[in-house]
């Protein structure tokens, strides 16, 4: 079944006097559950199309349809409402409340969506048990670990059970350990929730992972290919 769909997706950005062609005529679809990677070098359009999909950025022109609706046509306040309860968003800066427990920051934004309190608290605890947080689950940011701040941001991003998970550069700031462990639990969930992940990327730790490679280069699709555990090369 397909979650995404993009249709001509250009995005045009001014600097002076000058028009940048961030993204040019972009085509693509993407299933439920898949796990997927958009790769390339740094100017090929990766992180422009993440926030394109997840209605952080308009693109200039063409359509992008996610669950069967145009999000290109949403008002602001409609599109903020969308992205609360369809989408997850996982970033590399983590972007935890500091004076918040971990717990409380996985359930900040169920509290948003109006969800009893009752419930949110279980979907916490049960979300931060998953990525092995049980035990620190009332501690804040400042006492934990890099590697345990980006866990509890995967907590938050799946404890609203979203259709689609974004995850701009979650690894980079995490060593290998912490990395595999991260992946291990994200492909996890995808197989077993059918959450779809997409994710912008350098890291050839997620690369190795990921179960269809989206190559970008100045701003166009290069490749799109499905990648067979027993074949995983690395694009350059």
């Amino acid at each position: 079944m397909t979650l995404l769909s993009l249709q001509g997706i250009c995005k045009t950005f001014r600097q002076g006097e000058i028009e940048v062609e961030a993204l040019k005529n972009i085509d693509l679809d993407v299933d439920e559950g898949e796990f997927a990677a958009l790769v390339g070098p740094s100017g090929s359009g990766k992180t422009t199309l993440l926030n394109i999909i997840g209605g952080l950025d308009a693109p200039t022109s063409g359509t992008a349809h996610l669950n069967g609706i145009d999000i290109t046509r949403l008002k602001e306040s409609q599109l903020s409402d969308f992205r609360l309860f369809q989408l997850g968003f996982i970033f590399q800066a983590y972007n935890l409340v500091p004076v918040l427990s971990a717990l409380e920051n996985v359930e900040l934004i169920m509290i948003l969506q109006g969800r009893p309190a009752k419930e949110r608290r279980a979907r916490a605890q049960h979300y931060l048990e998953l990525v092995g947080l049980g035990r620190e689950m009332n501690r804040r940011p400042s006492a934990l670990s890099g590697g345990q701040q980006q866990r509890v941001a995967v907590a938050r991003a799946l404890a609203c059970e979203p259709r689609l998970v974004l995850a701009d550069e979650p690894t980079a700031n995490l060593d290998s350990e912490n990395a595999s462990a991260l992946l291990d639990i994200m492909h996890k969930l995808s197989r077993e929730q059918k959450t779809t992940f997409i994710f912008s990327t350098h890291d050839p730790r997620v690369m190795e992972r990921a179960e269809r490679l989206i190559k970008l280069r100045d701003g166009r699709i290069e490749s799109d290919a499905v990648v067979e555990q027993a074949d995983r090369a690395v694009p350059a």
